[in-house]
């Protein structure tokens, strides 16, 4: 894990400027402890985004790959999860856009949706709290059921635990858009749990 160190000026780096000055120079182990450390998230994010597993693989490496072409633009000052989620995101827009039909604000066909297994961890997950269910199972499916711009802002919030300033950063929308977009998403989150758990 990279830790604070100290730069040839004798100043304390941050862990995003030394990871702006690795890019910079295109540090191999840099580059290994980044994928190491964000790739589980980076797969998360892209399968819930996109709400369907295939795909995602080759995103996920075109992504790595557009980190290592692009590093000299991070500069360090916003997180890097944020940096590099907002790549990812670009370039699963891109990709939803090559698709006939498909729209960012469409709602995802049940068979197509995420598998539970990416939402669920050990301990109980934030979005379990925040909509208070028991069943992470049923919660996976309400989410897959929501438009993708609600299901992202949910799982950029409490799945990743972005802040909503990074989240503005990662989906390049005004922070109380982002806002308005995790009460909105948790409302429709809440409203379908409670009719399932009438219907059960």
């Amino acid at each position: 894990m990279l830790e604070h160190a100290i730069s040839w000026t004798g100043a304390v780096e941050t862990e995003t400027q030394l990871i702006a000055r690795g890019l910079r120079a295109r540090d191999t182990a840099l580059l290994h402890d980044l994928v190491e450390r964000f790739q589980l998230r980076l797969v998360r994010y892209l399968v819930f985004f996109l709400g369907r597993r295939d795909q995602v693989d080759d995103l996920v490496q075109e992504t790595w790959l557009r980190v290592v072409e692009r590093g000299k633009s991070y500069d360090g000052r916003s997180p890097f999860q944020a940096w590099l989620f907002a790549i990812a995101r670009n370039l699963a827009i891109d990709y939803l856009r090559r698709k006939k039909g498909v729209s960012l604000d469409s709602t995802d066909h049940p068979e197509k949706t995420a598998p539970a297994e990416f939402l669920t961890s050990a301990g109980p997950s934030p979005f379990e709290l925040a909509a208070r269910t028991e069943d992470a199972g049923n919660l996976a499916a309400s989410l897959a059921k929501l438009e993708p711009i609600y299901r992202e802002a949910l799982l950029l919030r409490f799945q990743e635990s972005l802040s909503l300033q990074e989240i503005s950063i990662t989906i390049g929308a005004p922070v109380p858009t982002v806002s308005s977009r995790i009460h909105r998403g948790l409302a429709m989150l809440r409203t379908q749990l409670q009719g399932e758990s009438r219907a059960s």
